[in-house]
């Protein structure tokens, strides 16, 4: 048995190699011939799955570990009678600790009263719901939209539950819009250029907008014309339409610019791996045998000593999440690689991608001097932390 997989999925030969060999490759350059005579491929986001790339193989099962599945033609794959399995929710806790990181970086550099803010998110799935929960953890007011959810309790009777949707509309005028939705490009739940130009005209004043979706969710030209005349807006782009050859300009005007690295973090890409793994396993009619904590690296593990950071200034949640997190550490990396020539900044953005640092999710942090720490910061900033998902 032959499994292709892509060379960015940690820990493949650990979860499939007990099946075969397992080949890893570019996912972006894995071709048809590459898979003629493979049994299974495993993919990730930048890997498009189609018949141009199946056709003529002998592939039985595509296995994607993402939470989204637009690379993947759905249809063509239930025609041809391939099996298909995502991994939703996976790295759903390290794009929260995204969010945080950046709210608490906007914060510092533009002054945002975040304790004053409203915050709206669109779309309330794996993500969107576990930010909400963070941001009234913090005591954040926080506005939702996701009308395909509303829609469906509606037409189960649950009024209670619709009435605590807010249009797109209400939730656009709030001080922070972050949006977290699939790509969809029609029907009547389309999020293709949700946020246009006419829409991005009427942002309030000092707006802040995060993106951590999918680029095209976004007019990333209406995007960059409005942030041309508007200064006040601040914004946090991870996603960027025609990736991985995004717009400098637009780069250059917003705040925090990321190389689609919101959910890169190593517990989320083996969590991925191993919900692909428990699906290919249930495809073959196997048990699954093989759990994360079997096959986790021990020199992986992270720890943060809450004393070391006091003793050089006050605690506060920002420079806890920077001893973990620097997040413009992706900021500069991205930047670093907008002035080379077209072909060299295609491959430096999947490079930045491939070498990814090691990040931990905030919630598996190994915590030195607590006792120490719980005494020393604020407790709104002790109510960031645990919002961000630290044992403290």
């Amino acid at each position: 048995m032959k499994i292709v997989v892509d060379e960015n999925m940690p820990l493949a030969e650990a979860f499939f190699s007990g099946f075969g060999s397992v080949v890893r490759l570019p996912g972006r350059l894995i071709t048809q011939q590459d898979l003629s005579d493979a049994d299974a491929l495993m993919v990730r986001s930048v890997t498009t799955v189609n018949e141009a790339l199946l056709a003529n193989t002998s592939v039985k099962f595509v296995g994607s570990a993402t939470i989204g599945v637009d690379h993947i033609d759905l249809d063509y794959l239930d025609k041809a009678g391939i099996s298909c399995a995502s991994a939703p929710g996976c790295n759903a806790d390290a794009v929260v600790n995204y969010v945080i990181a950046s709210l608490l970086e906007i914060k510092s550099a533009r002054g945002i009263a975040l304790d004053k803010a409203t915050v709206g998110i669109v779309g309330l799935g794996n993500v969107g719901s576990r930010l909400q929960a963070a941001l009234k953890d913090i005591g954040i007011s926080v506005l939702v939209c996701d009308p395909p959810k509303q829609l469906s309790y509606q037409r189960r009777g649950d009024t209670s539950q619709a009435e605590t949707f807010s249009s797109l509309e209400e939730v656009l005028a709030a001080d922070i819009v972050s949006f977290h939705v699939p790509k969809v490009t029609e029907g009547p739940f389309a999020t293709h250029h949700l946020l246009n130009f006419e829409r991005l005209q009427s942002l309030k004043k000092g707006a802040l907008i995060i993106n951590t979706s999918r680029g095209s969710v976004i007019d990333n030209d209406a995007l960059r014309s409005v942030l041309q005349e508007r200064s006040d807006l601040s914004v946090v782009l991870d996603v960027w339409a025609n990736e991985p050859l995004l717009d400098r300009e637009l780069a250059s005007l917003v705040d925090i610019a990321t190389p689609h690295i919101a959910g890169y973090s190593y517990d989320g890409k083996i969590k991925g791996t191993h919900m692909v793994y428990q699906a290919y396993c249930r495809f073959l009619g196997q048990k699954s045998a093989i759990g994360i904590g079997d096959v986790i690296e021990e020199e992986m593990e992270q720890g943060v000593d809450f004393k070391a950071i006091g003793d050089s200034g006050p605690l506060t949640a920002l420079r806890i999440i920077r001893a973990i997190y620097l997040i413009m550490e992706d900021d500069m990396g991205l930047r670093s690689t907008l002035k080379k020539p077209q072909e060299e900044r295609v491959a430096a953005f999947d490079q930045l991608r491939k070498h990814y640092r090691l990040r931990r999710e905030f919630s598996t942090v190994i915590l030195r001097h607590v006792d120490w720490m719980l005494e020393s910061i604020s407790e709104s900033e002790l109510r960031w932390l645990r919002a961000a998902g630290f044992c403290c």
